[in-house]
């Protein structure tokens, strides 16, 4: 959109005519209301700029099918350059064959109605009116009513002459005599009664009077989109005077932005739409008593009660007070709105030198989210770095680990999953018209996704469900269509309503990370390992739910399949699920296990204390999740969580290693390991599903052994230096072979549990020198090793019934370590 410059916003209201109460459509359910398809229909608007349109802002849905339209507005109006004789258009009067077709009310149920007329041809019509008015001087139709103005209009089909009537009919004859010949013609063109003999817009650029106007205006080129194959930078150009333009830039830095971020931040700082409305008593109240009706039938029909005038169409438009925004935001400095993008010194909002704004970055998510200062800054960083995408990528990651600010998230999402390229060219090219077996499927879960939401529900949002969703299908001929797809598809399609192959994009880009084969056609084994993994994540994290939850039977296949099928989309409202997926593009596939972790440790409580059918109710209606308190936890739970333990043979491949031929890098969340790195002798083998079943706790590899342990790798094991940690130990290592193998030689640090003899007949832990020492690492990582894998699955599975977290097994045994000489041998006694 383009800055607020010198306009104003300004809002003005209707109501859409309701429908009745008792009538259904073809699909059995209620019929869409109006206000909520002219919701969905409305979002285009928004998408047309031009600096000689007002912009669309915005349209909000209040009571009884009222609407509330938000628009850039221009105080003065026709009448006024009327009254000044200075030339303007300003389109005001319908053409003849949108007057002809009538009022004609659609419904759900009336298969198929005729076309209105109304059109591009309709709008030269207007622009006829417009000139008239403008080179006589006064407002057509004045002298009549309503119903004589159009039924004189509908006359002018017998009339040869339409412009000559006119000037008759308001006396200016003369001075239409007067006006130059090529404004005559223009007239002319313009006025034509049959709409299939009147020209188009573009022919009647090709008029001889546009002709010796056109150089006076300057050409608008649509801005190159940031997700285009197109040059951003290609009509770039600098100012030849830069201190001109320092002396061109004002104190009044707001209204560089754009109408969109001001309407934002307008709302922010407590603008309301309908108080706004009240005030200037456009919404007039009524006692509720007042509106009873004197006769009421069964079926809802009233009689008694004349229409109330509120509920007329008027047209006044009230604008918008900016006064409380500014004085909100006067103590913002000019530097705050040009912030200095190579400042990586501080996680915190970039211009934070006033305390309160720094004080800002530490309070709640949903506090930062409603403070307008705040907003203001995370708004105009990321709108600079994302202009600068792809090249200002790293530091986006860098400042979404803070916070991403509501009005960006669509782009930043894309910024994220590293969506590029020409994304609509490659979405138009998708044949989303031709019938496949899946639409069917596809149009009996639309109606039932997310539709508490005006914008999913309205049936301009179901269509775009439906190119958006087919386009993937088809893009996908290896991949088939699962139910919760529609799902996952929601929140790209919300953020990105009006850009449909951005929507696709962030999808296909969020599909193979996340979801990676979870949508083949039999997907039972994808599943099944993933399943068994979030099992052994809850029996690492919380030892004693997860023998709770076996011990009952409440196994992960009867409740999280929805979940991580949908990425949490089909159990979350949106809000909730754009909060928790700016930090889910944060981290790596394996972060979903640690939210499932997470979201059942709130429910720890009440899933301890029941049995499996009690389990079962509480997950058919589950109940509400502190979404702050699930993120949170989250990164804790995948911060102690070692990187091969999530390890899944289906998962995506591993990217090959960045190089320093310029290939960028994305920096992860939690970790500057988080992404997988290369496949080495040290990393884990993949084993059968059945072995992975057996297994209480996970496998983890000798490389994060190595690392955690922070021990010196040499010769072709050898891995990048890493930084001396100043923490204690997190990790202790149990050797579990027998006294003989330990001496022969062990990992620095471990101690020897033998397991033949480590736990009593009736599975206690046997007391012995290093108990003491196991007992003191409880709550911290601690990997078995042994040399039989099946002994190290059934002691660490001892463990786990004895509510020790965190248990985990080397994966491959001691015979992985042995060839990097990591092994130590004791000293001799002396």
């Amino acid at each position: 959109m383009f800055p607020l410059k010198d306009a104003e916003m300004g809002a003005f209201t209707f109501f859409a005519s309701a429908l009745p109460h008792d009538v259904c459509g073809s699909n059995g359910l209620p019929l869409t209301p109006n206000s909520i398809k002219i919701l969905g229909r409305f979002q285009i608007l928004k998408t047309i700029t031009h600096p000689r349109l007002c912009q669309y802002v915005d349209i909000s849905r209040g009571k009884h099918e009222r609407l509330v339209v938000v628009a850039e507005h221009c105080e003065r109006s026709l009448e006024d350059l009327l009254r000044e004789r200075k030339p303007l258009r300003y389109p005001s009067y319908l053409a003849p064959e949108v007057i002809a077709q009538g009022i004609l009310k659609t419904t759900d149920h009336v298969p198929s109605e005729k076309p209105l007329p109304s059109g591009p041809k309709s709008d030269v019509w207007s622009l006829g009116i417009i000139l008239f008015e403008l080179c006589v001087g006064r407002k057509l139709f004045q002298s009549l009513d309503i119903s004589e103005r159009l039924k004189f209009l509908l006359t002018l089909d017998c009339i040869d002459d339409t412009i000559i009537v006119l000037a008759e009919e308001h006396g200016c004859l003369d001075i239409i005599k007067d006006l130059p010949e090529n404004v005559i013609n223009l007239l002319k063109k313009c006025l034509t009664f049959h709409p299939s003999k009147r020209p188009t817009a573009a022919e009647l650029m090709q008029d001889k009077v546009f002709s010796e106007v056109s150089p006076l205006y300057t050409t608008f080129t649509k801005p190159a989109s940031l997700f285009s194959s197109s040059l951003r930078c290609a009509d770039l150009t600098l100012p030849e005077d830069i201190s001109q333009l320092c002396k061109d830039i004002n104190s009044d830095y707001l209204a560089e932005r754009s109408i969109e971020e001001v309407y934002y931040l307008w709302c922010l700082a407590g603008g309301d739409l309908e108080k706004e409305l009240v005030n200037k008593e456009i919404i007039r109240s009524k006692p509720p008593i007042c509106t009873l009706p004197n006769f009421l039938f069964e079926d809802g029909e009233s009689f008694g009660q004349g229409r109330d005038r509120s509920s007329l169409l008027d047209d006044t438009t009230v604008t918008l007070s900016l006064c409380q925004l500014r004085n909100r935001l006067k103590d913002v400095g000019g530097e705050a709105f040009y912030p200095l993008l190579e400042d990586d010194q501080s996680n915190l909002p970039h211009s934070n030198s006033n305390n309160e704004l720094s004080a800002a970055a530490t309070l709640p998510l949903i506090i930062r989210e409603r403070d307008t200062e705040y907003q203001l800054n995370r708004i105009i960083l990321f709108d600079r770095l994302l202009k600068a995408y792809p090249y200002k990528k790293n530091q986006i990651w860098k400042e979404a680990r803070v916070d991403i600010p509501p009005l960006m998230r669509g782009l930043t999402w894309a910024a994220l999953l590293g969506v590029e390229g020409a994304i609509h060219a490659k979405y138009d090219a998708i044949d989303k018209d031709t019938p496949i077996p899946t639409d069917r499927q596809i149009e009996v879960d639309i109606p039932r996704c997310h539709q508490y939401d005006e914008l999913l529900s309205s049936p301009e949002g179901h269509a775009k469900f439906r190119r958006v969703l087919k386009a993937w299908v088809v893009s996908h001929p290896d991949l088939v269509y699962w139910q919760g797809l529609d799902s996952l598809c929601a929140p790209f399609l919300y953020l990105n309503f009006n850009n449909e192959a951005l929507a696709y994009a962030c999808m296909s880009a969020f599909i193979p990370k996340y979801l990676y084969n979870f949508f083949l056609k039999d997907n039972s084994h994808v599943i099944q390992e993933y399943l068994t993994v979030f099992s052994q994540m809850i029996a690492f994290h919380d030892p004693e739910l997860s023998n709770h939850l076996n011990e009952i039977g409440f196994i992960p296949d009867l409740y999280a399949i929805p979940w991580f099928l949908t990425m949490f989309t089909h159990v979350f409202p949106l809000h909730k699920i754009f909060h928790l997926w700016d930090t889910l593009l944060l981290g790596n596939s394996s972060f979903p296990f640690c939210i499932g972790v997470a979201i059942l440790q709130q429910l720890r409580d009440r899933l301890l204390a029941n049995g499996f059918n009690e389990c079962i109710l509480l997950f058919s209606d589950l109940p509400e999740i502190d979404i702050e308190r699930c993120v949170r936890e989250s990164i804790n739970l995948f911060c102690w969580t070692p990187k091969s333990a999530t390890y899944r043979q289906h998962a995506q491949p591993p990217k090959p290693t960045p190089d320093s031929s310029g290939v960028r890098s994305s920096t992860p969340f939690f970790s500057t390991e988080c992404p997988d790195p290369p496949k080495t002798d040290l990393s884990r083998e993949s084993i059968p599903l059945n072995d992975l079943k057996s297994e209480v706790s996970p496998r983890i590899s000798a490389e994060d052994l190595i690392d955690l342990c922070e021990l010196t790798v040499t010769g072709h094991f050898k891995t990048p230096t890493k930084k001396t940690k100043s923490s204690k130990p997190k990790l202790l290592v149990v050797d579990i072979r027998n006294s003989e193998d330990f001496i022969r030689g062990h990992i620095s640090g471990s101690i020897n549990i033998p397991f033949s003899a480590a736990f009593t007949t009736e599975g206690e832990l046997t007391q012995g020198p290093f108990t003491a020492v196991l007992q003191s690492f409880k709550g911290k990582v601690i990997v078995i090793v042994g040399h039989v894998a099946k002994h190290t699955a059934e002691f660490a599975a001892h463990l786990v019934k004895m509510k020790y977290p965190r248990i985990c097994i080397l994966d491959g045994g001691i015979n992985k370590i042995k060839p990097t000489g990591l092994l130590t041998v004791p000293s001799p006694q002396i």
